[in-house]
């Protein structure tokens, strides 16, 4: 066994990779950039080596920076965890020829699944059903046309070198193949390198499933099941679940027994995740080999109760696999949502920015620990006080709860959201809530098409449903209420400044545009010791009971004898008395006053926010990359004013409106904050 290996990654991969090594008493060595010099995988690893500026083709693209990192530590071998080089063919032959040992696939087995045509070929050989299709590369638009027409629509046109969504057209006729397989060369060329495009049938209403494999140097190969990955948007997933809802039993032994042949025909040693395409009829199609550890791999470790890093490891170090595939369990249902810095409500655009409060759900299972489960683990790369820089990808955590059933993987989940603190930067918490509180989703009636069908026009608080917003209303009075109790027992007061406890309150909903929505509430039988009381709303009543302490965020009790889980804190700058309640995905922020207050409250004028249509606002925090516009210079609608870069995404922001630029406010290389003018047109 290793004595020290070294990671060549960051972020909650790294410490993924860090806490395994450390159960094997294998002594670590973390590589990072200027940007990642106090970053959480930095404290945990054993040794650290700085491999240069923050831009990841700076640094952890470096392949020539963390070879010479291994050898200045004494390292014996590399985990590349997922991303960056972990599926660099190079990469891994050259680790190989400096004498270290690559914690993955051979280079070979690499290159065979690393060309989408290539692979294709190698599939058919092996007998795992593939697409229909032309899996040559096409030389023009009109041949594109013909081998469509000869396919069927719909078709899907695929860069050969593709990932991430890029390079992904889907066509429905003659003209939208035209036109895709040129923009789909185009941005193969631009992205890859590599322009080779080729064409498959596309499979209506389809599921992304993926089937675990592991393999040794020994020739032994196993199968660990399926997971279910086709809650996506624009071709990212969201959501993944271990097994699949859908699939049958003898669909889930074909589709393991197909993805063994495939690993067996390119000799693989080390754990990867073969993908397939799934009808409406169970009728499942190849679609690539990841030659590497997924992100969604814990939901796999959940109900087959193994740790995959520890086996990458030993697989790695020349151990046979402990398991045949008989000894393969499969117990529970798993589900991991992915926390990212992004704010679901501007589109999905990034948020950088320092971690002012992150403080994950109670967690009662843990990394690398096969023994505890049933409950919740939380993976992360971040830390309270940390930076969420704009120069990798936006995950924050990953957040993993294993039920008993899926119903029960579900309910935990939706408890853990609610537990999860992050301020300082935007999440989409909110958005994971909405998507697990889906009537299709619950059902497991979903394709690939989900988020697009269901979210067409983006995603709105309106669209967070809360299945009982009273008790919001509700909470917010009661926590009033305690807090009103804990006043009138502070002794000292002048006379005239007690503070009497009230039965009787309104809650004032409050609303962006100041049409407040007030509710009388009434509440009976307090108990400041137990933290028991009654809120009656109308004919609604809601017995609540907690012991919750009035300065926790994270708010726990029971309501109607059913457990709870809700967020609690006072306002913003605008309204610092009120109380903003979260539940669910959903937030209101509320005014709890004596129905005195809130008749004079409803006399006060309204306060419009200030006219920005003159300005051109930065919609996410980044990186000025491009002024294109000086003062004085007309502008038409549509033309580019400016480019903004963060976390892996570049956009580009147009002006709305024909205008004259009077001022530019910021310049190219700042660092802009969410709502930061740019650009003042002329009035």
């Amino acid at each position: 066994m290793f004595q020290k290996i070294l990671i060549a990654n960051r972020g909650e991969i790294a410490c993924r990779v860090i806490t395994t090594a450390k159960k094997m008493g294998i002594q670590t060595v973390a590589v990072y950039s200027e940007a990642d010099r106090d970053a959480r995988h930095v404290l945990l690893a054993d040794e650290a080596v700085c491999i240069g500026p923050a831009p990841s083709r700076e640094s952890y693209l470096v392949a020539d920076k963390i070879l010479a990192a291994a050898k200045q530590t004494g390292a014996q071998a590399i985990h590349p965890g997922y991303g960056f080089l972990s599926e660099n063919e190079d990469f891994a032959r050259r680790v190989e020829e400096e004498g270290l040992v690559f914690i993955g696939p051979k280079h070979y087995s690499i290159a065979a699944m690393g060309d989408k045509i290539a692979s294709k070929k190698l599939a058919t050989e092996a007998g795992v059903n593939t697409i229909p299709g032309w899996n040559n590369a096409i030389e023009s638009p009109e041949r594109a046309v013909e081998i469509a027409r000869s396919i069927g629509y719909p078709v899907m046109i695929k860069a050969s070198a593709g990932g991430g969504g890029k390079g992904l057209r889907v066509a429905f006729n003659d003209k939208e193949a035209l036109e895709g397989f040129t923009s789909c060369r185009n941005e193969a060329r631009n992205s890859f390198g590599d322009d080779r495009v080729f064409i498959e049938k596309y499979v209506l209403e389809p599921r992304h499933i993926e089937i675990q494999v592991l393999g040794d140097a020994h020739g032994n190969l196993v199968y660990l099941h399926e997971r279910e990955c086709s809650i996506q948007r624009r071709h990212q997933k969201v959501i993944e679940e271990a097994p699949s809802p859908f699939i049958s039993d003898a669909t889930r032994r074909a589709m393991g027994e197909q993805a063994v042949a495939l690993a067996k025909a390119v000799n693989y040693q080390s754990a990867g995740t073969v993908e397939f395409v799934v009808g409406k009829d169970q009728d499942f199609y190849f679609l690539e080999m990841n030659t590497r550890l997924q992100v969604e791999h814990p939901v796999t470790e959940c109900i087959t109760g193994l740790d995959l890093v520890e086996l990458m490891i030993r697989v790695a170090a020349g151990e046979k696999l402990p398991i045949t595939q008989a000894d393969v369990r499969r117990e529970g249902w798993a589900i991991e949502c992915r926390i990212n810095a992004e704010d679901p409500f501007r589109n999905f655009l990034p948020s950088t920015g320092r971690l002012v409060r992150f403080k994950p759900p109670k967690e009662s299972m843990w990394q690398a620990d096969t023994t505890h489960r049933y409950g919740v683990r939380v993976d992360t790369g971040v830390f309270e006080g940390g930076e969420i820089p704009m120069y990798y990808d936006s995950m924050i955590a990953k957040l993993i709860v294993h039920g008993t059933d899926r119903a029960d993987a579900i309910a935990r989940m939706r408890e853990a959201l609610n537990g999860f603190v992050i301020r300082g930067v935007q999440s989409n918490i909110p958005f994971q809530a909405a998507l697990l509180a889906h009537p299709k989703f619950v059902s497991g009636a979903f394709n690939t098409g989900f988020i697009a069908e269901h979210y067409p026009h983006g995603f709105t608080a309106h669209d967070v449903a809360h299945e009982d917003p009273s008790f919001l209303l509700a909470l917010a009075a009661y926590v009033r209420r305690k807090s009103r109790s804990r006043a009138a027992g502070i002794t000292g007061r002048l006379p005239g400044y007690a503070a009497p406890e009230q039965r009787d309150m309104v809650v004032v909903t409050l609303s962006e545009d100041g049409q407040h929505v007030h509710t009388p509430v009434e509440i009976d039988d307090f108990d400041g010791i137990s933290g028991r009381a009654r809120v009656k709303l109308g004919t609604q009543c809601y017995e609540i009971e907690s012991t919750s302490r009035l300065n926790d965020i994270v708010f726990t009790g029971t309501v109607n004898g059913q457990p709870f889980t809700a967020q609690v804190e006072r306002g913003d700058a605008q309204h610092p008395l009120a109380y903003r309640i979260g539940h669910n995905g959903r937030r209101i922020d509320t005014l709890v006053l004596s129905p005195r207050v809130a008749e004079l409250f409803r006399l006060m004028p309204f306060k419009a926010p200030p006219d920005m249509s003159r300005f051109v606002l930065s919609p996410m925090p980044g990186l000025l990359v491009e002024v294109s516009v000086a003062p004085g210079q007309k502008v038409q609608a549509g033309e580019r004013i400016a480019v903004i870069e963060a976390m892996k995404m570049e956009n580009v922001l147009f002006a709305s409106a024909d205008g004259v630029v009077a001022k530019v406010l910021a310049s190219k290389g700042e660092s802009l904050a969410v709502d930061q003018p740019i650009v003042e047109f002329a009035a």
